[in-house]
């Protein structure tokens, strides 16, 4: 395929082209509201969904399920195709499945606690560094235990145990406060009314299945319902990165392909960084460059290039950018910052040309075949194939009755885990101390109270199996392990 000029994006004086072994160098799709970037987006998927190529969106606004439906004949998408000399040009409808954290707009999308790691949670319950320090022990105790955790309710347990026990867990694991301990237990209860329980459970998402072609050979579209989940950003972000983590551990190296394996689309991309610490930004600027090499495509949607940070934006080596405004300061050096990640044009001023850019124009610049940038094009963008708006309720409803991941993901798993261990061992401690109270005399009895010979004969049994667990460490994700 060595004639093939790529996928298709739109004209300017040449046609332009994105190079499907160039996808997986990343992207990023840039400009204000209603300038364009929802069909930029749109057209991509449906490019790379033409090439045999899985693709994930993240649906913040809620309009992009309309890529799932035949495209609806407008005499403004006809004059663009014809403007731009699209002559093929067709309407069709793409293989999409529909997910959604809350599971009312799509297959459920959970994953564990212990799959999560205690630094992701961390991060999405905002705790502090003392926090964060508490986490990580009750999750080291629950591996030295063999104890999964696998939803709110087995941290929970855990952490309640920590508490109790606080002072014998420190002299093994380190200084635990309780106050840190019913501070990390309240943001459990915020995160569950954000919707955490929902996420954090089984079956847990087998990434693998968002890697899949539907029967015609076209990658599938994989759309995450994000327009309620918006409402709880740290919760999105989180959900995120995630996602990046688990690509990152679970699929192998394949190098530079001749197309990517899958391409995520990570719309309001600013959210994965504001007020992240600094470990973990520059623990998503390494995945960021090394997940290219796992064949895997990462293209950030955002209102303004400077929310992305400078060492995620210097490996976005493919470049949509629409219209900026420049009324204040801050947008100025917007548009000057945008403006100098292009290869100059002699034709054109791109500081000048991202003010004056209309709806469905953009600047843009692709990688070439040896990895350099393209000199920029002042670009029309062409016109999608499918429905530009949503899929209405019950168009949406009878793709996601219709999908085979209905089976593997809408009905909830609760197996054995630290809740019920925690559970057993506390009947078994207390059936043990009311045998000993019955045989002791009754002023020896009077002298312990039933709370603390559970809590006792647990942390007796914790103690005991402690020496002996050695290698039962639940594997954590990448952004936890790369930190060890």
């Amino acid at each position: 395929m060595e004639n093939d000029p790529g996928l298709y994006l739109g004209k300017g004086k040449r046609p332009v082209y994105l190079r499907p072994r160039m996808a997986n160098r990343h992207g990023l799709i840039a400009g204000a509201t209603g300038t364009g970037k929802t069909v930029s987006l749109q057209i991509l998927a449906e490019a790379f969904s033409d090439r045999g190529v899985p693709v994930f969106m993240a649906d913040v606004k809620g309009d992009l399920s309309g890529i799932a439906m035949t495209g609806v004949e407008k005499p403004g998408l006809t004059k663009r195709a014809a403007e731009i000399g699209l002559d093929d040009y067709s309407l069709q409808s793409y293989p999409v499945t529909f997910w959604d954290l809350y599971g009312k707009k799509g297959h459920r999308l959970r994953t564990t606690v212990s799959e999560m790691g205690p630094l992701l949670l961390a991060r999405m319950l905002d705790l502090n560094d003392t926090q964060e320090g508490v986490l990580y022990v009750t999750f080291r105790l629950a591996d030295d235990e063999g104890m999964l955790l696998l939803d709110l309710k087995d941290l929970r347990a855990m952490l309640n145990f920590v508490g109790e026990n606080s002072k014998e867990i420190s002299i093994e694991y380190g200084n635990i406060s309780r106050a840190s301990v019913g501070a990390i237990q309240r943001r459990l209860l915020v995160l569950e009314e954000q919707g955490g329980k929902q996420f954090l459970g089984e079956p847990a998402l087998d990434i693998h299945d968002f890697i899949r072609t539907a029967a015609d050979g076209r990658g599938m579209i994989n759309i995450l319902a994000a327009d309620q989940l918006m409402q709880q950003p740290r919760l999105y972000a989180t959900f995120l990165l995630w996602l990046m983590s688990e690509l990152f551990e679970e699929l192998p190296e394949i190098g530079d392909p001749d197309k990517p394996r899958i391409v995520f689309f990570f719309d309001e991309a600013h959210l994965l960084f504001d007020g992240a610490p600094k470990a973990l930004v520059e623990k998503v600027e390494q995945v960021v460059r090394l997940i290219r090499s796992k064949g895997v495509g990462i293209y950030f949607i955002t209102q303004n290039p400077l929310d992305v940070p400078d060492k995620v934006l210097g490996q976005l080596g493919n470049r949509v950018q629409h219209a900026l405004r420049a009324f204040t300061p801050r947008d100025q050096k917007a548009v000057k910052a945008a403006a100098d990640t292009f290869r100059a044009n002699p034709d054109f001023s791109a500081a000048e040309a991202i003010r004056e850019l209309g709806v469905g124009e953009a600047l843009v610049s692709t990688l070439m075949a040896k990895g350099t940038p393209s000199v920029v094009e002042r670009t029309l963008i062409r016109p999608p194939s499918s429905r530009l708006g949503p899929a209405s309720a019950a168009e949406r409803k009878e793709i996601i009755a219709n999908s085979s991941m209905g089976d593997r993901y809408d009905t909830r798993v609760d197996r054995k885990s630290a809740y019920e261990m925690l559970s057993a061992r506390a009947e078994k401690a207390t059936e043990a101390a009311q045998t000993s109270a019955r045989k002791e005399p009754a002023s020896k009895a009077k002298k312990s109270s039933g709370r603390q010979s559970v809590w006792e004969a647990m942390m007796k049994s914790v103690a005991r199996s402690i020496g002996s667990s050695v290698g039962r460490q639940v594997v954590r994700g990448v952004l936890g392990s790369l930190l060890k």
